[in-house]
């Protein structure tokens, strides 16, 4: 863990592109209230194929343009015509954007065309050979192993050739045992690479979709913290209030180890990301940064 502890910590919260009138008001009052926070950065998803790339856009020129942060669009490859990346890529250098989340991507259900590229650090290539250091690349990183690698040391790979492509800065798949992090990040400086790996951070608040999620994602969910919740049953109040403990505590262990920030998936609710936020003591840093460095 020497090599994070050495970055600058920068805290962030992710959102979606909202798609209907009412999303639109939802997303908006979330975005006020976690931007009073004074984050580092807000990030907006990339649907599979491309599917709200204009949505995408837009919410990310509105969250700039309204609350002054950085906005960060994740782009993917995977089913994208070579001209269409290239188009996304010159409308946000247009629009001042330079800070990116290279991702693979998922294909629409379905849909068999892959496209030119197949994978992130094809995409983190393309990006470098097209526009040079024109823009801040961040990619994923799978501290409990990418549900379709062929073994860990193969994800490993791969998360290197993404490095070696050119990209500076990871953000992981959410998970809830920190020594997946740990580990993941040692075997990453066995292997050279000095970029900061930023723990992704999904606070619980809903049983169900917790687990729908991270059946899709291939995130652990603890047996613990299952027959927890399951204990728990219809019971939302008791089910939030553990979720934000268990979530805190993971988040300070993190912290105290040296993780170079958090990322906070909020799916477009503030109060929870919230909560823990201010459990830390995130919201009387000094300074923004509470930790000095190479970032």
């Amino acid at each position: 863990m020497k090599s994070q502890a050495s970055f600058r910590r920068l805290f962030s919260f992710e959102f979606f592109p909202p798609r209907t009138p009412e999303a639109v008001g939802k997303l908006q009052t979330t975005r006020d209230r976690l931007a009073k926070l004074k984050p580092d950065f807000f990030s907006v998803t990339f649907g599979a194929g491309g599917s709200t790339r204009e949505l995408t856009f837009e919410t990310v020129q509105e969250i700039h343009k309204v609350t002054g942060l950085e906005a960060v669009p994740h782009v993917s490859c995977i089913g994208t015509p070579l001209t269409t990346i290239r188009e996304v890529l010159q409308r946000y250098k247009a629009a001042g954007i330079t800070h990116i989340l290279a991702l693979r991507g998922d294909l629409p259900s379905g849909t068999a065309n892959y496209g030119e590229l197949r994978y992130a650090n094809e995409l983190v290539e393309f990006i470098r050979r097209e526009t040079g250091g024109v823009f801040h690349i961040e990619v994923a990183a799978y501290p409990e192993v990418h549900p379709q690698a062929v073994s860990q040391q193969d994800d490993l790979r791969n998360f290197k050739r993404k490095v070696d492509a050119g990209a500076n800065a990871a953000i992981t798949q959410y998970f809830y045992n920190a020594d997946a992090y740990f580990r993941f990040v040692e075997d990453c400086e066995r292997l050279g690479i000095n970029i900061p790996i930023t723990p992704g951070i999904m606070p619980i608040i809903n049983y169900t979709q917790l687990v729908r999620f991270s059946d899709a994602c291939g995130a652990e969910i603890p047996r613990w913290i299952i027959k927890r919740l399951r204990d728990f049953g219809d019971d939302r109040t008791a089910i939030r209030a553990f979720g934000i403990d268990v979530t805190t505590q993971l988040c300070a262990r993190l912290l105290e180890r040296g993780a170079p920030g958090l990322h906070f998936y909020t799916m477009n609710q503030a109060e929870a990301s919230e909560t823990v936020w201010r459990n830390l003591g995130l919201d009387v840093r000094e300074g923004r940064q509470a930790v000095a460095g190479k970032r």
